[in-house]
C-alpha cells in the first residue's frame, strides 16, 4: 500500500504542478490580450479619422497656388486647413499611429499596395517611386497600406521576329 500511496502522491503532485502552470499561462495570456485590446482599441476609429486626414490633404492639394498669394483672409483659411491637418497627424501620432511614406523603399506587399508600375532606369525594379495614399501603422501593426507606384525595368524594344533591337546598328 505504501508504494501505491507514494505513486498516487507523485501523480497528484504532478497534476497540481501542471494545473498551476496552466493557470499561470492563462493569466499571462489574459494580461497580453487585455494589453492588446487597450493598445489597438482605437484602430477602427483611427482608420475612420484617416479619411478626414486624407480629405484635408486633398483640399490643400486642390487649392490653386494663386489662393495662397491672395488676400489675408484666404491665406489664413488655407493656413488653418494646413494647421488642422498637421495637428490631426500629431494627435494620431501621440496615440501610436504613424504615417509611413515609403518613397525610395523596396516594395513590401505587407505594407504597400501597388496600384501601377513605372518603367524607369533611375531606380532598380521593385522600388516605391510614388505614393498615391499614405499608409499608417498603429504601434507595430499595419492600419492602412500605402497605395503606391512601383518601379519596373525598361524593356528593350523588340523587332518583328522577337530579337532585341541594338541601338548602335
Amino acid at each position: 500500500l505504501e508504494g501505491g500511496a507514494e505513486a498516487e502522491i507523485a501523480d497528484l503532485k504532478d497534476k497540481l504542478l501542471r494545473s498551476l502552470a496552466d493557470n499561470e499561462n492563462t493569466i499571462r495570456r489574459a494580461k497580453r490580450e487585455r494589453e492588446d485590446t487597450a493598445k489597438y482599441a482605437a484602430a477602427n476609429f483611427a482608420r475612420d479619422m484617416l479619411t478626414v486626414a486624407d480629405n484635408l490633404h486633398r483640399a490643400l492639394d486642390a487649392a490653386p497656388e494663386s489662393l495662397s498669394e491672395g488676400d489675408d483672409q484666404t491665406k489664413g483659411f488655407l493656413e488653418g486647413i494646413d494647421l488642422t491637418s498637421r495637428e490631426l497627424l500629431s494627435v494620431l501620432e501621440r496615440h501610436g499611429i504613424k504615417k509611413i511614406s515609403p518613397v525610395g523603399e523596396k516594395f513590401n506587399h505587407d505594407r504597400h499596395e501597388a496600384l501601377f508600375e513605372v518603367p524607369t532606369s533611375d531606380m532598380e525594379p521593385g522600388m516605391v517611386v510614388q505614393v498615391i495614399e499614405d499608409g499608417f501603422i498603429i504601434h507595430d501593426r499595419l492600419l492602412r497600406a500605402a497605395k503606391v507606384g512601383v518601379s519596373k525595368a525598361i524593356m528593350a524594344p523588340e523587332t518583328n521576329d522577337g530579337e532585341e533591337v541594338n541601338e548602335n546598328s
